[in-house]
């Protein structure tokens, strides 16, 4: 299931050539002084720790291990950059909304990524993964209002959909389309994934494919 508009052959094909072959770690920052330069465009990954963003890289980029997965949430305190074909770098945001994170910390994860938000020209979309068995949390609607005060372009994409039955899945994307429609700088359309099922997954990748070509920022021809 997928709340994205149907993508058709042309489009899966390119998404499919754009994941295609050898994904590696570049960098990871911590702080803004050491953000690797940017070598093409960027699409980064946003969501409360545990939302599933480690296994939906592994899941587009085809890598069992590529993005570090972990049951402890708030590990992942950096922007950790990882490079691809066709110069395109996927970002993983540091999850947000971990209660047991200090104040320090949280004040160096606003510091961190609003800079990144501000300032970082290559990027190209933010998708904010959002878990599909819980919606849109006061966390989700911070970070939110952070992307449309930096201008950014962003989509929600809803996570984990294979734990969630098929009527309450299409409830909760009714529910947060309604919630994100107030928002003129997000993308109205959701995208429904599961990671570990590969729900979803293609027309994302094609979702990206076809953002990328419209910008023309990998010289992808546009799908006919």
């Amino acid at each position: 299931m997928t709340h994205s508009p149907d993508s058709s052959a042309a489009e899966i094909e390119a998404g499919r050539r754009l994941f295609a072959g050898q994904w590696r770690f570049v960098a990871a920052a911590g702080t803004l002084e050491v953000l690797p330069l940017s070598t093409g465009p960027e699409i980064a990954f946003a969501g409360r720790s545990n939302v599933g963003k480690s296994s939906l890289i592994n899941a587009l980029t085809g890598r069992h291990a590529l993005a570090r997965t972990s049951n402890t949430p708030g590990r992942t305190q950096q922007l950790i950059f990882f490079g691809g074909p066709h110069r395109l770098t996927l970002v993983d945001m540091p999850g947000y909304g971990y209660a047991a994170a200090s104040k320090s910390k949280a004040v160096a994860w606003s510091r961190l990524v609003q800079g990144y938000l501000h300032g970082r020209v290559s990027l190209a979309r933010v998708y904010l993964l959002v878990d599909s068995r819980r919606g849109l949390k006061p966390a989700d609607e911070a970070i939110l209002d952070t992307l449309s005060q930096a201008a950014v372009s962003h989509q929600v994409v809803l996570t984990k959909c294979d734990e969630i039955g098929e009527a309450a899945l299409a409830q909760r994307a009714a529910t947060v389309k309604t919630a994100i429609a107030k928002r003129p700088a997000a993308f109205p359309e959701l995208i429904a994934t599961s990671a570990r099922h590969g729900q979803g997954i293609e027309r994302f990748r094609a979702a990206i494919a076809r953002l990328l070509a419209e910008r023309g920022s990998l010289g992808l021809p546009h799908a006919s």
